[in-house]
């Protein structure tokens, strides 16, 4: 599956694809194949993941997998590959991150054990990991984070396919915040996938998914401007997507809304040349995408 994006504040740490969100459904094409991978080439236009609002082109390997007990959603980032991105923006070409990626892999916890332990409209149990990694130039530019803890599938008893998991984190680098090295908070994630109706001789569907992060010690740390903190507790990061599914092209239309994204503090100023943090607003997505034959 091949993609191109035009995107506006999503898709830096997007943990999304609309065709890891179809396997879900029973009746997607997906079910009867194994692992799942595409290039992409993502345009972003104001990210809000950090103090300023950030716009990129890069390149993006992106795979998925359902199959036994592994359920399994990642992709790897090459920032600003194209050499195209606003002024704080730096990618692998002008001393900025040559890499970045996020994956999350789940265990079903009911099939390595060999229990049914589903009750209620609680389907499936698993291990839930979250792991993301910006490797950076130097301590200051790189991020290593897990999050781990306990995910489920739930039987909603409509045509929608639902998942929570709920983790603890583990901080190592963030470049250079005062939580490195730390069990600091956790964070709450749903996805969803609802098929909506038949249009344009293809398939339409709502896919969506929000990460809640709470309870950081990062909020509390030293960092204050006058006399307001530059870091927050808690931040989310909500996307809400439309998707037109055909045999072999797929069109999205994303909107993703950041509250403290990044857990900073909207409107503190630190001095950055774009004025006071904008951390907390809307962005979008448009892209298009290509089907192409996957690896069994």
């Amino acid at each position: 599956m091949k993609k191109i994006a035009l995107a506006a504040g999503v898709l830096l740490s997007a943990s999304f694809s609309p065709a890891s969100m179809a396997a879900e459904s029973k009746d997607s094409q997906y079910l009867s194949d194994w692992w799942h991978q595409s290039v992409n080439v993502v345009g972003s236009y104001h990210t809000r993941f950090g103090p300023q609002l950030n716009n990129d082109v890069y390149l993006e390997y992106e795979a998925f997998a359902k199959k036994d007990w592994l359920d399994f959603y990642g992709y790897v980032d090459v920032p600003k590959f194209f050499g195209t991105g606003n002024t704080p923006n730096r990618g692998i070409w002008d001393k900025g991150s040559p890499l970045f990626m996020e994956i999350e892999p789940r265990f079903s916890i009911d099939k390595l054990t060999g229990t049914n332990l589903g009750f209620g409209p609680f389907k499936e149990w698993y291990f839930a990991n979250n792991y993301i990694y910006d490797m950076g130039r130097n301590n200051a530019s790189r991020q290593s984070t897990w999050y781990m803890g306990l995910g489920t599938d739930i039987d909603t008893g409509l045509p929608m396919s639902l998942s929570m998991n709920i983790y603890a984190k583990y901080q190592w680098q963030n470049y250079g915040a005062s939580n490195e090295n730390s069990w600091d908070g956790y964070r709450f994630k749903v996805k969803y996938f609802v098929p909506l109706t038949e249009m344009w001789g293809g398939n339409l569907s709502y896919i969506g998914f929000t990460n809640f992060d709470f309870d950081s010690d990062l909020g509390s740390d030293n960092f204050v401007v006058d006399g307001r903190q530059a870091r927050t507790s808690n931040s989310i990061a909500s996307s809400h997507i439309l998707a037109l599914n055909y045999d072999h092209w797929h069109y999205s239309f994303v909107a993703r809304y950041f509250h403290n994204g990044g857990q900073w503090n909207d409107g503190v100023d630190i001095g950055t040349p774009q004025g006071p943090i904008k951390s907390t607003g809307w962005g979008c997505l448009l892209y298009t995408s290509d089907t192409a034959d996957d690896a069994n």
